[in-house]
């Protein structure tokens, strides 16, 4: 069982790696397709699009399927168009390939959340799902810095490395998982908007995944011109930028550690009021700190706040009905998602419009102070839910 978590690991590795991939190359990959800023963050929105867009149905119609082919094919498809990234000859089909690279994430990832419950004893579970997230957050510690030095023998080198490795994963979770067949259902199966109903008619759900696209919308637009403004403000080459993105990775990584017992300390409304705020003023700072040093502790200190929020937001989102915790998975995965594609953007048209990075550091903080209000409104967090008198979501 120990392989299986490991590969469950290594499968959310490589989609974290590649869902960031672009921003330390946007420098290299924008003056090579000749697009202008405002359009560069495409080559990122794109791939989070197709993931966006087809995590709404890719999770409730693989709880029809074999989890086990639905992962396999995942993976095929990841590796296939990951591969075709590094063949792009123009803007466009860069654009193109990175949506396929995303649709194909969108079936990949829900499946080893799914199929964890279903392949360990429940006294494991949870430990099984610390060691996947921490895939996702080891893939910005090492993934991305580690694209980066590849990309500087070649730009296509990072696309081709994911790949190969998307293929070896294929191989290997095809000897090492065994087949996980759907549950047999009596009578008519719900279809996929039905199974949505239960969050989509709750106040307290609506307002929990607003929360989280706030969250995800300035976190995001903030990232995905980190690469660009470090290489403009300090003159820094892609695989020098890749060692500062190191420290934002060892920051999440060390969060999403320490979350369990911060918010144990701290309770759930301390803990989100308070690092929210902390987040808030350190990335309207980031743009004017003067050397690279401070860059580097800054987003070290950012990271390890998001990584101790965002498990407590997935905590809240999972709390809202146990029972369809798999739709509950996509519909977070599609928020996320769309989230990031109009962060890109919107970072983009903000760093051309008002020549810097300035302006997105307020974008983003605006933005996190809008998923606050909301969480605290919306009576997700421990404490908020009776005194704002909502039903359990059913």
């Amino acid at each position: 069982m120990r392989k299986i978590a490991m590969l469950f690991f290594l499968v959310m590795f490589v989609i974290g790696t590649d869902t960031f991939l672009i921003s330390p190359l946007l420098p290299i990959l924008q003056s090579m397709f000749g697009v202008p800023t405002e359009m560069a963050g495409w080559m990122m929105g794109a791939y989070t699009l197709g993931s966006a867009v087809f995590a709404l149905i890719a999770g409730p119609l693989s709880d029809g399927w074999d989890r086990k082919k639905v992962l396999l094919s995942g993976l095929c498809c990841f590796a296939i168009s990951t591969c075709l990234c590094g063949f792009a000859v123009n803007f466009w089909t860069m654009c193109l390939f990175r949506f396929m690279a995303g649709v194909s994430a969108a079936f990949t990832a829900p499946q080893v959340w799914a199929a964890i419950p279903a392949l360990f004893p429940p006294a494991k579970i949870s430990k099984v799902l610390g060691v996947a997230y921490a895939g996702l957050a080891v893939s910005q510690a090492l993934g991305v810095p580690i694209g980066s030095l590849l990309a500087a023998g070649g730009w296509s080198l990072p696309f081709w490395a994911i790949g190969l490795f998307s293929l070896l994963l294929a191989v290997a979770v095809f000897f090492a998982v065994p087949g996980m067949k759907p549950h047999q259902q009596q009578g008519e199966k719900p279809s996929i908007l039905n199974r949505y109903v239960p969050l989509l008619t709750s106040s307290k759900a609506r307002g929990t995944y607003l929360a989280y696209f706030f969250v995800h919308l300035g976190s995001s637009a903030a990232f995905a011109f980190l690469g660009k403004w470090m290489a403009d403000r300090f003159s820094l080459s892609v695989n020098e930028a890749g060692y500062v993105i190191i420290f934002l990775g060892l920051g999440n990584l060390l969060g999403s550690l320490c979350s369990p017992f911060v918010i144990k300390a701290l309770q759930q409304f301390q803990t989100m009021a308070a690092g929210m705020l902390i987040a808030i003023a350190a990335y309207i700072a980031l743009p004017h700190v003067s050397s690279l040093s401070m860059v580097k502790g800054v987003t070290f200190f950012i990271f390890a706040i998001l990584g101790i929020l965002f498990p407590l937001m997935v905590g809240l989102l999972n709390s809202l009905n146990p029972t369809i915790r798999g739709t509950i998975s996509s519909l977070a995965t599609s928020t996320m998602n769309a989230a990031t594609t109009l962060g890109a953007w919107m970072a983009g048209m903000l760093y051309a419009v008002f020549n810097g990075y300035a302006a997105v550091g307020v974008f983003t903080g605006i933005c996190l102070a809008c998923s606050l209000v909301v969480f605290m409104s919306s009576g997700v967090l421990s404490g908020q839910a009776e005194k704002a008198g909502e039903k359990p979501v059913t």
